[in-house]
């Protein structure tokens, strides 16, 4: 009988899922694995061979789904040891005094200390091209943008993360832009520069943090109370951003035309990616938000637990190194779990059916992605903040007037009248959010130290899977009904 229910029941969809997530452990498992020990392709004919029957298999056994996440392993276990070829090559440099040439990958960051943080791909070390990506720290220099080549040298250590090695205190030689260079930089600069003629600096550097991620421009200040009140994520490039974007851009067509809303929230998504990068965030927000349009557009739904897998393994095939330990990767998609996943299932189990208006809604996700993401916070960094509840409940609300209020400044800046006017009510909402900030960081209690340990962290997650399951079963909500874009 239960064989006959899973025969009935089962979709292709899940057979995707199961693959993707043997892709997502088989990437993360080969850290534990020497170098170069599956980048032979007989691992990934392996990995199709035994997926092959499922592609003509009638009717689904309970089999093919073990067999799935077998392909998926076998072809992530490839993808990731093809990724870290060479990377033993870093074994013989580490302490040694190098030249290192490669392409800032993201936009600089800033530190407490004042100091340029890179994030340098496409290496080539001492004249000689290697593998992986880096991460450099120097004295702080205000010409280096993101797609820049840069030169630098000092002594190599140990990488962290995803990084296959850093350097810090690097001092820099030589920095070169190819010519047009970095496009979407150049554009994003230039608005930039237009909001700042009729903004004051911090408000007008949290405003072009909105809408375009942009942090290096932040006070230091500012930067490190954002932090503590736990509201980092709305002024760097994320899913939450795009998803007002895309829905924004969906809306706008929505009553004419089916394929110009198509159209003009793919191109919202598009050009959000070439103005911010592709950080691992978002690279996640802009596959999980171009799936979830075009299954809205062709008049399907998909589940959550089949989007997510999917949307992270095909980032990994992509960029294996993602799944080494990088922070950003994992937080994108564990917030993005509370999100489409939780924050439904309580919203209908305290409130029922009834149809959430926005300040409710955003109580509950803000709830839920920060439940989702305080154990890997908590593993990483030894503290949570008690006040970003708090903050993101005073703040969030009124972020999609803060973007569009400070898109109107950079539109109209040319017309001083216009622009002006504009700028009035504009830095006086951002300057109520920089207040809240500051006021809710600067408490002494702001901040509670914490540590786990990493036995610690699964099980806590392992609590937070039973509580979703048992959530599902009281409302019976169907997530699949969840869509990110409406």
């Amino acid at each position: 009988m239960m064989r006959h229910q899973l025969r009935a029941k089962l979709h292709v969809s899940w057979f995707m899922a199961a693959w993707s997530l043997g892709v997502v452990l088989g990437v993360v498992l080969v850290a534990n694995v020497s170098y170069g020990f599956f980048a032979s392709w007989g691992w990934l004919l392996a990995g199709l061979v035994i997926l092959s029957p499922l592609f003509f298999v009638r009717k689904c056994h309970h089999w093919m789904l073990m067999a799935a996440v077998l392909s998926g392993v076998i072809v992530g276990l490839w993808r990731g040891s093809i990724g870290q070829s060479g990377l033993d090559n870093y074994q013989q440099l580490y302490g040694k005094e190098v030249m290192v040439k490669g392409v800032v990958l993201e936009d600089p960051d800033i530190d407490k200390r004042s100091n340029t943080l890179l994030r340098l791909g496409d290496l080539r070390i001492n004249e000689q091209r290697i593998n992986g990506i880096m991460w450099v720290s120097m004295v702080h220099s205000d010409v280096i943008k993101r797609s820049d080549i840069v030169t630098v040298r000092g002594k190599l250590s140990e990488g962290f993360g995803a990084f296959a090695a850093r350097i810090s205190r690097a001092r820099l030689h030589r920095v070169e832009r190819p010519v047009p260079g970095d496009v979407a930089v150049g554009v994003r600069d230039w608005f930039a520069e237009r909001v700042r003629m009729h903004m004051p600096d911090t408000e007008s550097s949290l405003g072009l943090g909105f809408l375009l991620g942009l942090r290096r421009a932040l006070p230091a200040d500012l930067s490190e109370d954002l932090k503590v009140a736990g509201l980092t994520h709305i002024i760097v490039a994320s899913g939450y951003n795009l998803t007002i974007l895309v829905q924004l851009a969906r809306r706008l067509f929505c009553k004419k035309s089916k394929y110009l809303s198509m159209l003009s929230a793919s191109l919202m998504i598009i050009g959000f990616m070439a103005l911010t990068g592709l950080s691992p965030s978002m690279s996640r927000a802009g596959l999980v938000a171009g799936m979830s349009l075009a299954a809205w557009y062709y008049g399907r739904t998909i589940h959550p637990l089949v989007l997510l897998p999917v949307a992270a393994a095909i980032t990994l095939l992509i960029n294996p190194q993602f799944g080494w330990n990088d922070l950003g990767w994992q937080l994108s998609f564990v917030a993005f779990a509370g999100v489409i996943i939780l924050a439904p299932l309580l919203q209908r189990y305290f409130f029922g059916k009834k149809e959430p208006g926005m300040l409710r809604q955003i109580f509950g996700e803000t709830l839920s992605a920060q439940i989702m993401t305080t154990p890997l916070l908590i593993g990483a960094f030894g503290v949570v903040s008690t006040v970003a509840l708090a903050a993101n409940m005073l703040i969030l609300p009124f972020v999609p007037l803060a973007m569009l209020l400070t898109f109107l400044v950079g539109l109209f800046a040319p017309v001083p009248i216009i622009g002006e006017a504009l700028a009035i009510p504009t830095t006086w909402l951002l300057g109520y959010m920089v207040q809240v900030a500051r006021a809710l960081a600067g408490q002494e209690w702001s901040q509670l130290e914490l540590s786990l340990q990493v036995w610690q962290i699964i099980f806590l997650y392992a609590i937070l899977g039973f509580i979703i399951w048992w959530l599902q079963r009281q409302t019976k909500l169907r997530l699949r009904q969840v869509s990110l874009i409406e």
